[in-house]
C-alpha cells in the first residue's frame, strides 16, 4: 500500500462537513476509526501490535519483535507520531508521522533491508491534549512522567473521568526502547524560507498550560451600573490582552484560547470566567518570567474590578535539546530548527531515550487549523529521509 493510498484512506476521517478541519478526539469514533486502520496498516505488513494499558500503540518488526527488543542482543528503535487532533484542527499534525513511519518500512524492505535491532511504529495517544487537558498525556504515562493515580482523575469536557474510560496500569512498551526518530509537518515557515522539504529539529521551547479562574458577582445586563458590577469578563478581557503584550514585547508566546464563562448569558453580568493560558518561551527563566508578569497584572486588574483571580499550573515541560549526535546521522545536510510546539519525542528524550525528529515542509505555515497541508512530493521526500534514517539506526 503506497504513502498516497493510506493517506487518501485516512483523509476522511473525523473531519467536519463544514470546516474542512478534524475532530479526532482520544477514545471517540475518529480517533478509534484510526486505531483501526493502524492496526490493519500493521497487520498487512505481519508487524506485531503491542498496546499498553493507556492505548499507546506500537507495530514491531524483526525478531519476533516482541521478546527480542528487551534482550540484551540489542536495543530498538522506535518511529511514529500519534493519530489525534486538536479541535477542528489539520490532517497533518500527528498522523503523517504515523503513514510515513509504516511508508519507511515500505521503502526499507524494498531496498532489501534485514534489520539487525527490532523497530516499531508507535502511535502514542491523547498528543495534544484535546480532551483530557494534558499534552503529550500517552507518552508522559509509557516513561512514567506523570503518574496513573493523577491522570486517571482527569475530566474532559463533558466531566466523563480517564479512570472510566480506560483501565490504566502500568506500560512496559518502551521497555528495550533507546532510539526514537518522529516526523513531523512543520508548524511554521522556516522550511519556506529555506525552500527545501524537509527540516531537522535542534530542540523544544519550555512550555506550560496555566488555568485561570476569575470570580466576580452575577448580575443583570440591564439594570445593573456599569460602576456598580464586579464583572470577570473585564479582568479576563484585559488579563488577554496583557499576554498579549508581554508576549510581544519578550519576542516569546502567549495564548488563551479556551474560555467557559457562567453562567454564559446573554443579559446576565457573569460570575465566573475559567480560561486556559497557553504559555512558551525560548528559556525556562524567560517562560517563568513571561508568565509572572501576566499573572501580576491579573491581580492588579482584578483588585481594580472586584474580583479574585486563581492561577493553577496545570502542566509545565522544561527545554528540550535533542541528542546532537542523532541529529546529526539523521539530519546531514538540512536545516536545523528550533521548534515552539510540543511532542512525544520531547517527552522521550527527557526520558533518556535519545530522540529526534524530522520536519516536512508546510506551504501554508499554518498548523493547527484546517489550513495545515503538505505537498505529496515533499512528504514523499520525507519519508525517504525517514528510511535512510532507520536504515541507518537498525543495520
Amino acid at each position: 500500500m503506497t504513502f498516497e493510498q493510506m493517506w487518501t484512506d485516512l483523509s476522511p476521517v473525523g473531519r467536519s462537513s463544514t470546516s474542512g478541519g478534524y475532530f479526532r478526539q482520544p477514545w471517540e469514533s475518529a480517533e478509534l476509526e484510526l486505531r483501526a486502520w493502524f492496526r490493519e496498516a500493521a497487520k498487512a505488513r505481519d508487524l506485531e501490535i503491542e498496546e499498553d494499558p493507556f492505548g499507546n500503540l506500537v507495530a514491531w518488526w524483526g525478531f519476533e519483535a516482541r521478546s527480542a527488543r528487551t534482550s540484551t542482543t540489542g536495543k530498538s528503535v522506535l518511529t511514529g507520531s500519534h493519530l489525534d487532533s486538536v479541535l477542528d484542527g489539520g490532517a497533518y499534525d500527528g498522523p503523517l508521522g504515523v503513514v510515513s513511519a509504516f511508508a519507511a518500512v515500505d521503502v526499507m524492505r524494498e531496498r532489501g533491508v534485514v534489520p539487525t535491532r527490532p523497530l516499531g511504529v508507535a502511535a502514542f495517544v491523547e498528543e495534544e491534549g484535546s480532551r483530557f487537558g494534558r499534552a503529550c498525556l500517552g507518552s508522559r504515562l509509557a516513561v512514567g512522567a506523570a503518574s496513573w493515580d493523577d491522570a486517571r482523575e482527569l475530566t474532559d469536557r463533558d466531566g466523563v473521568r480517564l479512570g472510566d474510560v480506560i483501565e490504566g496500569g502500568t506500560s512496559t512498551i518502551l521497555e528495550g526502547v533507546d532510539t526514537y526518530v518522529e516526523l513531523h509537518v512543520e508548524q511554521g515557515r522556516a522550511l519556506i524560507d529555506h525552500d527545501t522539504a524537509v527540516g531537522v529539529a535542534s530542540g523544544i521551547w519550555p512550555h506550560g498550560r496555566w488555568r485561570y479562574d476569575v470570580a466576580g458577582r452575577a448580575d443583570h445586563a440591564g439594570t445593573t451600573r456599569m460602576e456598580d458590577r464586579a464583572d470577570p469578563m473585564l479582568t479576563f478581557a484585559m488579563t488577554a490582552l496583557a499576554a498579549n503584550k508581554q508576549a510581544r514585547l519578550s519576542g516569546q508566546r502567549a495564548t488563551f484560547g479556551r474560555i467557559d464563562v457562567r453562567p454564559n448569558g446573554t443579559n446576565a453580568v457573569p460570575s465566573h470566567v475559567t480560561a486556559w493560558l497557553d504559555a512558551r518561551a525560548e528559556s525556562s527563566p524567560a517562560l517563568a518570567t513571561l508568565t509572572a508578569a501576566i499573572e501580576r497584572q491579573a491581580s492588579e486588574r482584578a483588585e481594580r474590578d472586584g474580583t479574585q483571580v486563581t492561577v493553577t499550573r496545570e502542566s509545565i515541560s522544561g527545554e528540550v535539546v535533542f541528542d546532537a549526535a542523532l541529529r546529526d546521522l539523521i539530519g546531514a545536510g538540512v536545516p536545523v530548527l528550533p521548534t515552539q510546539a510540543g511532542h512525544d519525542a520531547g517527552i522521550l528524550q527527557d526520558a533518556g531515550i535519545r530522540s529526534a525528529m524530522l520536519f516536512v515542509r508546510n506551504p501554508s505555515g499554518v498548523s493547527h487549523s484546517p489550513e495545515e497541508t503538505a505537498e505529496t512530493a515533499d512528504c514523499l521526500a520525507g519519508v525517504t529521509a525517514l528510511a535512510d534514517a532507520l536504515t541507518g539506526l537498525v543495520t
